[in-house]
């Protein structure tokens, strides 16, 4: 337990945090990491882009995706 505190301690940063996240509920752990990124994209402070309502717009995504 102390040579993982050691090494979480040495190369955790501000900007390159790690998480620690129980994996014996895979259903707690998802929503535990799904709250880490929702709050990392959060701290952005970027518009979150909204998707084209139209069928072409979102074909034009896809293939901008794929390449």
């Amino acid at each position: 337990m102390k040579a993982y505190e050691a090494c979480l301690s040495a190369t955790s940063s501000h900007h390159a945090p790690w998480y620690v996240v129980p994996a014996d509920d895979k259903e707690n752990a998802r929503l535990i990491v799904s709250r880490i990124v929702l709050d990392s994209l959060h701290e952005l402070k970027r518009p979150i882009p909204r998707p084209p309502r139209n069928a072409a717009g979102i074909e034009s995504i896809r293939k901008l995706l794929a390449k």
